[in-house]
């Protein structure tokens, strides 16, 4: 067995549009193809052996014991590796259940496809399936055991916390789609200009100052008594003499903590003489210089939540502990306390394993215990000083039972230190009763509270404390997202894409668009290249300054990686034709309609497909979609669409020169199309199916017919605004064209094009590229013989696997037809230079290319150097 590739699906992709995190692996099962599982002896009960668990997958069977079932009747072993890369990640407490398996064109060549959580543990597990997979068929030992721990140290290492989790879950419970920022816990929900960022659970909404404040348990210890609010008394201190006059002013027992902690780290407490402050002073002083002594309160330990400036949930926190049981020594009760399912290491689940060491000691031996002691049973033996749940304590919640004056103090806490999500600390007998009636005292304000203890108790009611959260991040009426028009098609894709992007500009909109050469925001470039896949629409959804986004989505992006966003408002498919066809498991028009159709898919209900009622494929995906769908042609007459029109559904047509979109009943006319420069007066068939495309995606979205008119008739082509998209030069005597034609449809476009182009001789500058089949090579260049009355055949930079002499053989085939001249010149440069020499008066050049940028360096340098000789 050899894996070929693994490729992480992260959005909406061919597998499905709704479980979005995928890992797709190309495993070749090599002899395995003749060996099913029930031909392989002994392989059921050793993979029953090592994975029990397998038991409770259905399979297919929709049953417990359905899987083994398959295996029992034979299965073939991909099969096998997807339910085993399941249940690896959910032995390591990652939540996963979906799976599919497919064979490709190859013998023994299978696509294995799971869920995952984390995209390094999704990796993890499938490579280690495989492993685990031959050492069931090889019948030799395997350590589960390591890769499970793998697995839980890789989640650790990249899951979200549970507070920022939380919060996540919620925003999705509600359709808020999500980017998490780098590797750490910073998370962007919505989209563009209306996007919201949070880190843990600190918010772009939390005051700095306020947080600063926070961090100073001795500011925050001085605004909150000027307040009124009880505190301990006490100050700080650097050292055992400044810290004797604090002690002589409110006596022993203190508190010592170090002045800007966090998490219970370096703080003792009930210190009861001198050499005990002198260790606990050291502690301390690990974790800051200026330590903040204070009275000791005696009571439990609460936690009170405020969100928004509104209390929302309390608990009360009790330290790490054991209770004895007369006969196991505290060690041995540790550990039995560590095997509960719910503690993790650090934040990994609801509780935190309990860690013993110095700390635990000391406190240890002043309740008379050491860690080889048997306490009776029933006794409660405390191991930590502070009840933070990251040092093993637990929760109960106290909610309800929170005396109304105590809410009321605990809110005006907030909005003295300012925090937008306050965690507040008590000790105090009880909540029930108001703090001042019973000595208690607010021992420290928190930004970034942890979550954990509220909405997972180790008693009461759990509480959703997230939900304040994303209310207060988008109040009622707030839209976390913005509109997003997706296109995608074999041609067409790009000048679409600039024009749609171009209406909503100049409607007023800061528009964000991906296309073939660039990223783009209100028409800036922000990065060049071939920007159509996920990367690049991240790019503009993450951008705060955009507030509509136009993503041209080519198949490459939705193959490797899936689309960047869940849903979107308009999808658009110009047509589907012949373009790549033999690539990642793309071998007919059919399996391309599948990754085209993604997007269409991935329209939200209310939202709108727009389709090509000339194109088959796209009558086909039309019938499988559950948004509203709308409906462009050429032909005003053609059957389909005026079938369309009939049961109801908007069109856009070409009508005696004018787009026009019909719709219930009524007709609107957006431009007539001799004003719409990209068509070239309406010679340009092709430009005219883009601009009817852009029209109607702009109408449905709600744009206004003026908005569209002005967006059509202000958009004009040529190299700065349609790069590569016939851009036409005058060059002395002779004209340029250059184009992206580059598949047998495009050029089939551009021969009806240049039908109506008067040219003394039109030369043609073609080449073939290296990942297409022969048969499209051989299509393209019969076309660009009966178009072209001389041609020169150029070669690609990178021929991706093919040979130069074995594409121009194919070329070379494809013009014998017509038996036109030809040139073979390999060097772009030195094929565009020619055709400009041999060129002469009134003939017309076409440079169909890729190096759109290059070409026109050429041309210009060339126009330049003319210039200069006329006027010397």
């Amino acid at each position: 067995m050899e894996i070929l590739k693994i490729q992480v699906l992260r959005g909406p992709n061919i597998w499905s549009n709704y479980r979005k995190k995928l890992i797709q692996m190309r495993l070749d099962i090599g002899e395995y193809e003749q060996l099913p599982t029930n031909k392989i002896p002994g392989f059921k009960e050793r993979l029953q052996t090592i994975l029990p668990s397998l038991h409770y997958h259905r399979c297919s069977e929709h049953n417990h014991g359905g899987f083994f079932n398959r295996v029992e009747q034979g299965t073939w072993i991909g099969h096998v590796i997807e339910h085993i890369a399941l249940e690896l990640q959910t032995l390591a407490g990652m939540d996963t259940g979906y799976g599919r398996t497919r064979s490709v064109k190859e013998t023994g060549v299978y696509n294995v496809v799971f869920s995952y959580t984390d995209e390094e543990a999704g990796i993890y597990a499938a490579k280690a399936a495989v492993r685990i997979a031959r050492a069931v068929a090889e019948n030799t030992d395997y350590n589960l055991d390591e890769d499970i721990q793998k697995l839980k140290s890789i989640c650790a290492a990249n899951c979200l916390g549970p507070s920022t989790k939380s919060i996540v879950d919620e925003a999705v419970k509600r359709g808020i789609p999500y980017f998490r920022l780098g590797t750490d816990s910073m998370v962007q929900l919505g989209y563009g200009a209306n996007q919201m960022r949070f880190q843990a659970t600190m918010t772009c909404k939390t005051n700095v100052l306020a947080a600063n404040i926070a961090s100073d348990k001795h500011r925050t210890k001085e605004l909150l008594g000027a307040a009124a609010v009880p505190v301990p008394m006490g100050g700080t201190c650097t050292d055992l003499d400044s810290l004797k006059p604090i002690v002589e002013k409110i006596g022993f027992p203190i508190v010592l903590k170090p002045l800007n902690g966090n998490h219970g780290r370096g703080v003792t407490t009930n210190v009861a003489n001198w050499d005990e402050a002198a260790a606990a002073l050291n502690t301390a002083q690990q974790h800051s210089h200026k330590i903040v002594a204070e009275q000791f309160i005696t009571g439990f330990d609460y936690r009170v939540l405020v969100i928004n400036n509104k209390f929302v949930a309390a608990s009360k926190r009790v330290p790490a502990h054991v209770t004895g049981n007369g006969i196991d020594t505290i060690k041995a009760l540790v550990d039995v306390t560590n095997m509960d399912t719910r503690r993790g290491n650090g934040h990994e689940n609801v509780l935190t394993k309990i860690k013993t060491g110095p700390d635990s000691d000391a406190l240890l031996l002043k309740q008379g215990y050491r860690m080889d002691s048997i306490p009776p049973a029933g006794e409660v033996v405390y191991l930590k000083s502070t009840a933070n749940l990251s040092t093993g304590g637990s929760s109960i919640d106290v909610t309800d039972r929170v005396h109304p004056d105590n809410i009321v103090t605990a809110e005006r806490i907030a909005g003295v230190i300012g925090l937008d999500i306050c965690g507040i600390d008590i000790v105090a007998e009880t909540l029930e009763k108001p703090l001042q009636d019973i000595r208690g005292a607010v021992i420290e304000v928190n930004a970034a509270p942890g979550f954990r203890m509220h909405f997972a108790p180790s008693e009461g009611t759990p509480r959703n404390v997230a939900k304040p959260v994303v209310d207060m991040l988008f109040p009622e009426g707030s839209q976390p997202r913005i509109p997003i028009v997706a296109i995608t098609g074999t041609n067409g894709k790009t000048t679409t894409t600039r024009l749609m992007a171009h209406i909503a500009q100049s409607s007023g909109y800061t528009t964000g668009f991906t296309t073939t050469d660039g990223i783009y925001v209100n028409n800036r470039l922000a990065k060049s290249g071939d920007t159509t896949g996920p990367n690049s629409a991240e790019f503009i959804l993450k951008d705060p300054t955009v507030n509509f986004a136009v993503l041209e989505t080519a198949r490459g992006g939705i193959l490797r990686s899936g689309l960047a966003f869940d849903n979107c408002d308009v999808a658009i498919i110009t047509n589907i034709e012949e373009d790549h066809l033999g690539l990642s498991d793309i071998h007919t028009l059919d399996d391309l309609c599948k990754v085209k159709a993604v997007v269409a898919r991935s329209v939200k209900r209310t939202g709108w497909a727009v389709l090509n009622a000339e194109n088959s494929y796209c009558n086909r995906i039309a019938r499988e979609l559950d948004c509203n769908v709308a409906f462009f042609c050429l032909d005003h007459d053609n059957k389909e669409v005026c079938r369309y029109y009939e049961k109801g559904h908007t069109v856009a047509v070409l009508q005696n020169g004018n787009l026009v979109i019909k719709s219930n009943g009524k007709s609107v006319t957006v431009a007539h199309v001799g004003n719409v420069p990209l068509t070239d007066n309406g010679r340009i068939k092709f430009m005219v199916a883009n601009a009817l495309a852009a029209a109607l995606a702009a109408y449905v979205y709600g744009f206004r017919p003026e908005q569209i008119n002005s967006g059509l008739q202000s958009f004009v082509p040529g190299y700065e605004n349609t790069p590569g998209r016939m851009n036409r030069f005058e060059v002395g005597s002779l004209n340029v064209l250059v184009d992206y034609a580059h598949n047998p449809h495009g050029y089939s476009a551009m021969e009806e094009y240049l039908k109506t182009q008067h040219a003394n001789r039109k030369i043609g500058i073609i080449s073939g590229i290296g990942d297409r089949r022969d048969q499209d090579i051989k299509l393209c260049a019969q076309i660009a013989s009966r178009m072209f009355d001389h041609v020169i055949i150029r070669q690609e930079q990178s021929l991706r696997g093919n040979t130069e002499q074995h594409i121009i053989d194919m070329i070379l085939e494809g013009l014998a037809e017509k038996n036109i001249p030809y040139t073979v010149i390999s060097e772009e440069e030195h094929a565009v230079k020619h055709a400009l020499e041999i060129a002469g008066d009134g003939d017309l050049v076409v440079a169909l290319t890729e190096k759109i940028d290059k070409v026109v360096a050429i041309i210009n340098n060339h126009r330049a150097k003319l210039t200069e000789r006329l006027y010397v």
